[in-house]
């Protein structure tokens, strides 16, 4: 979508206030970086698919978020900074670009693309002022750390037609005895993304039946799931979040996903994944003390999340 060209005096009374004007071997270098972070988990899922190989834990990233891997590698700057130099004009065929008047460093104006924020705003203010509203919800709670993965082994849980979720993966325990956990345990899952995915015999057991609706009541940032969609507010406010701050919601959503199914009822050894056992009293505790460092992280980036979000609603006042 090429919006046109904005002067920066336009841009100011649009309060779309710029911020800065960055070279061409500066953008791009940050571009760069950004690829080489995501390219880690990008380029295997990329040849895997060209092989027609799938992976039990690593593909939850392409195909439950449907951020594509071509929108993931691409860095945006952000709300109010301009990229000069001719590499930036492709941008003005992608969507929410424009061209804007800036003046560099050295004191020289020039023209280059920059987000265009009235077009931004006029399609996705609702899903930024419903992100924001989440965000803020969630970062305000106090987190719970006592579900200790179980969500997983719901999923399991005693399936009407006998099958499971990852029915080419075997389970540790079989499923009597990824029943018997279960049967013995107190499910508390807060998430109802995770929620909607427990077996119709495992649903009544959870202390809470979450919806859509009540979604920003229960959020709390100790859910593992919770902290893995920071990484899905961040690309669907793309591209107003800069490129680093998806990348680092990514690599997050990474980390917190092995820890899941390290968790989960799964036999996943030979991949490279020893499990959690949380089915253990140590295995409890180890999953625990995984939990609250993800929260530490979280709480970091869902901050950064929000500050795009705040940013972006005080342009529309």
């Amino acid at each position: 979508m090429r919006t046109g060209h904005r002067d920066l005096t336009v841009a100011v009374t649009e309060a779309v206030a710029v911020t800065g004007a960055v070279a061409e071997a500066d953008w791009t270098a940050r571009d760069a970086a950004h690829r080489r972070q995501v390219d880690r988990w990008v380029r295997p899922h990329q040849q895997r698919r060209r092989a027609g190989r799938t992976h039990p834990v690593l593909d939850f990233l392409f195909t439950y978020y449907s951020h594509p891997p071509g929108r993931l590698r691409r860095w945006h700057p952000g709300r109010g900074t301009v990229l000069l130099g001719e590499a930036a004009r492709e941008r003005l065929s992608w969507p929410f670009h424009t061209e804007l008047t800036a003046v560099d460093d050295a004191g020289r104006e020039g023209t280059g693309v920059a987000l265009d924020v009235p077009a931004f705003l006029q399609q996705r203010r609702d899903t930024v002022a419903w992100i924001a509203e989440l965000l803020s919800a969630t970062a305000g709670r106090p987190a719970s750390f006592g579900c200790f993965g179980l969500h997983e082994w719901a999923m399991a849980y005693r399936p009407d037609d006998g099958a499971v979720r990852h029915d080419a993966v075997p389970l540790r325990l079989g499923a009597a005895g990824t029943a018997a956990v279960v049967d013995r345990a107190r499910v508390q899952c807060s998430h109802v993304d995770a929620f909607r995915f427990f077996t119709p015999r495992a649903r009544p057991l959870n202390t809470l039946q979450p919806t859509r609706d009540t979604q920003v009541q229960l959020e709390q940032p100790g859910c593992l799931h919770a902290t893995m969609d920071l990484y899905k507010w961040a690309y669907k406010l793309a591209p107003a979040t800069p490129g680093e701050l998806v990348g680092d919601c990514f690599e997050l959503a990474a980390d917190v996903r092995e820890m899941d199914m390290r968790a989960s009822p799964y036999d996943l050894a030979d991949l490279g994944y020893p499990p959690v056992r949380i089915e253990t009293a140590e295995g409890r505790a180890e999953y625990v003390a995984a939990q609250r460092g993800f929260a530490a992280r979280g709480a970091v980036l869902r901050a950064r999340l929000l500050a795009v979000c705040e940013g972006l609603l005080a342009c529309s006042r």
